[in-house]
């Protein structure tokens, strides 16, 4: 196989805090010889299991890159007890455009794994997280928010898998992660997806999803920065103690639980985030903006949850994903309660 044309300037093998790039040559038109220089920072004390962090999957997202920029601007390698490897922009020529895919490419990071050594610079960034960053890790955080055209209940996330001791783990470190939410997702469709790439390598992996709507609130940042020190605790890689407080927990296991407009036009919703909805109840209705006169098409839910993502615009696109649902899971919540 072909060695990746990414080069580090950062050891990742070194003890204390090294700041630099992963440097990918791109010749483009105003710079024969350029490159896209992304952000890492590695901190390293002695043995032990290794985190690797990254946000900006998509670069329309930003609780996980503050969160990151935060963290390898104060980390401390005297309260670390083995390695982090933090990478706050993953599709930097996407985070920097401020778009979900790559201006270069349009390349989606969470689409293309395992990537290719001689692919797009996509695929290159992708295949160099497959075959050099993910196999030195123990616990992968990839944080997620809606972006632009999505607003969700902030929550993290694991996922139903067919290795359920791996599964365990992953739930137990969503846990400690510590959202608002927290949620058992059936992915529909893995297929090239970051997080199915993590799993498939036998890793304890947790996403997120905190908000979105193109920006970030103090809310969210600050769960993303609580649920991100709590994960390197429980992960035996931090020092300290974690800070918990009440999540609930949901899940996401069935195709039902996703609703698309069959038609574009004005959006209505009739809940709010976190709002329950039941069977046949209308959760939006799609107004036609080409004329007047015209009664609302009515979206029903179904089935029985509460709202847990949204479409941000005002105005949607026959296709576009209005509502996703969850549904409250009663066991794990029960357990909580006690």
């Amino acid at each position: 196989m072909r060695d990746s044309s990414i080069s580090l300037t950062v050891d990742l093998n070194a003890d204390g805090v090294s700041h630099g790039f992963m440097r990918l040559p791109y010749s483009r038109d105003d710079s024969a010889w350029g490159s896209v220089m992304i952000p890492i920072t590695v901190a390293k004390n002695g043995d032990g299991p290794t985190a690797l962090l990254t946000g900006a999957n998509h670069g329309d997202e930003y609780e996980g890159p503050l969160a990151l920029t935060a963290l390898a601007s104060t980390i401390d390698v005297a309260e670390l007890t083995g390695r982090v490897i933090i990478v706050p922009f993953m599709n930097m020529p996407a985070f920097s455009a401020g778009t979900r895919t790559s201006p270069i490419d349009a390349g989606n990071m969470n689409r293309v794994f395992p990537g290719r050594p001689d692919g797009t610079v996509t695929e290159k960034i992708a295949d160099y997280f497959q075959r050099y960053l993910l196999p030195l890790a123990d616990v992968v955080l990839d944080f997620h928010s809606g972006g632009k055209t999505l607003n969700f209940l902030p929550f993290a996330a694991s996922h139903v898998l067919a290795d359920k001791e791996q599964e365990a783990r992953c739930s137990a470190a969503r846990d400690a992660f510590n959202a608002p939410y927290s949620m058992l997702m059936l992915e529909i469709d893995s297929a090239g997806m970051y997080d199915d790439a993590v799993e498939a390598l036998g890793k304890t992996f947790v996403t997120t999803e905190l908000g979105g709507a193109g920006t970030s609130t103090p809310e969210t940042v600050a769960i993303a920065r609580k649920g991100l020190r709590n994960l390197l605790i429980h992960a035996g890689i931090m020092q300290g103690e974690m800070q918990l407080s009440p999540s609930r927990h949901l899940v996401q296991d069935d195709d039902n639980c996703f609703h698309f407009s069959p038609i574009g036009g004005m959006i209505e919703y009739t809940t709010n985030l976190g709002g329950p909805v039941a069977k046949g109840d209308v959760l939006a209705r799609i107004w036609d903006t080409t004329r007047t006169g015209v009664p609302p098409l009515d979206i029903y839910s179904k089935m029985d949850g509460l709202l847990a993502v949204r479409h941000t615009y005002g105005l949607i696109q026959p296709g576009d994903c209005l509502a996703v649902l969850a549904q409250e899971d009663k066991k794990e919540n029960k357990l909580a309660d006690q």
